[in-house]
């Protein structure tokens, strides 16, 4: 299994709104590496869900549901989107501030490159956050 961070606008697309809806459409990405991150899903991989812009926290975790498909939302260009679906609600949200002061989580991208919308994130990375997030899987 791999694991993974996404990234979203919570007065965009909120990890609320996708456990109301049980299932999501992850598309509109338009960054060649976050799409090629995007390609490297497996269905069944999980992702961390952080609240970028409002929030700055990770606050869930979800679950490839469909691997990587044609993004429909694309008026031109090789673009792909994967479906998502919830996995678990953080007990705690993990702010980005937490992270970047965590010395074990000073290699992971969003530390590093806060602008990627998609990104891996290390086992070990993984499971730190949701440890700090007061949650288990």
């Amino acid at each position: 299994m791999n694991y993974w961070l996404v990234k979203s606008e919570p007065d965009v697309y909120s990890y609320d709104q996708l456990i109301k809806e049980g299932r999501g459409r992850w598309d509109g990405v338009r960054n060649y590496q976050a799409r090629n991150n995007l390609r490297a899903m497996k269905e069944g991989d999980l992702c961390l869900f952080y609240h970028s812009n409002i929030g700055l926290e990770v606050v869930g975790v979800a679950r490839v549901a469909r691997e990587h498909y044609p993004d429909p939302t694309a008026e031109k260009g090789d673009w792909s989107c994967v479906d998502l679906e919830p996995y678990k609600s953080f007990q705690r949200p993990v702010r980005l501030a937490e992270i970047k002061s965590h010395p074990a989580l000073q290699q992971l991208l969003l530390v590093r490159n806060g602008r990627l919308s998609v990104m891996p994130v290390q086992s070990d990375e993984f499971f730190t956050i949701l440890g700090m997030g007061e949650t288990d899987l």
